[in-house]
């Protein structure tokens, strides 16, 4: 009966893909299977020493680096991160965190961390757009590896401005000293997952990898990203 009535509401209000704006299909969610069939996935996290793990080479310790999707200018997946970031369509955050890691389970490492834990927003940014977009995607992450989530031990204490058009070196500055961790005893001596959503440089991840180890000796930290640039 549930089914017989949304179909008859979907005739009126139908659902589109936050991609490509097409009708979306019985069981389809958010992103219709066209636009999930096109999305270029990486496949890191079955690549020990992939790209995104010598970004950090030499710099932090991390036990594994990985990201869902590449990322470029014009490309499926930038349309999907500007409506995840600016439109407002924060489930995408979710669906494609689940999607994640459901992938993520097919490696050790991933499978080992204890404890989720997003990249936060300013304050003041999260409270314009309504949501931290890195939050949803740790959620989905969250739900399908079956792992706690902590969104308050990490938190952005300066609001830094856009990377987008800074060098490698303006984005390692932009980026020094603007986490700090409340409630250590909460991620001390835990295998914490970081999310972000897009990764460039690292510049920003590695900010919150040396917060978290020097309030944590004893923490060991992974990455993983819906996006990153490609190599």
């Amino acid at each position: 009966m549930k089914t017989l009535f949304r179909d008859f509401i979907s005739l009126f209000y139908p659902n589109y893909c936050t991609i490509c704006g097409n009708t979306l299909r019985k069981n389809e969610d958010c992103i219709c299977m066209q636009c999930m069939f096109y999305l270029p996935k990486t496949n890191f996290h079955l690549q020990k020493g992939n790209p995104l793990e010598m970004l950090f080479y030499g710099k932090v310790p991390i036990e594994a680096v990985s990201a869902f999707y590449y990322f470029k200018k014009g490309n499926i997946t930038q349309t999907l991160i500007h409506q995840l970031k600016y439109r407002g369509c924060k489930e995408i955050g979710f669906l494609c965190g689940y999607l994640f890691g459901l992938d993520l389970k097919k490696s050790d490492v991933f499978t080992s961390v204890d404890v989720i834990m997003p990249i936060p927003l300013y304050p003041k940014k999260q409270k314009k757009r309504g949501y931290n977009q890195s939050e949803e995607i740790a959620k989905g992450l969250a739900k399908a590896l079956q792992k706690k989530l902590n969104s308050k031990s990490l938190v952005r204490v300066i609001e830094t401005e856009t990377q987008t058009k800074k060098t490698l070196f303006e984005r390692w500055e932009n980026t020094q000293d603007i986490f700090n961790i409340q409630y250590p005893e909460q991620i001390t001596s835990k295998h914490i997952l970081l999310v972000d959503d897009v990764i460039t440089t690292g510049s920003t991840l590695e900010s919150a990898v040396i917060s978290i180890l020097s309030a944590c000796n004893t923490s060991k930290v992974s990455v993983a990203c819906l996006a990153c640039t490609s190599f």
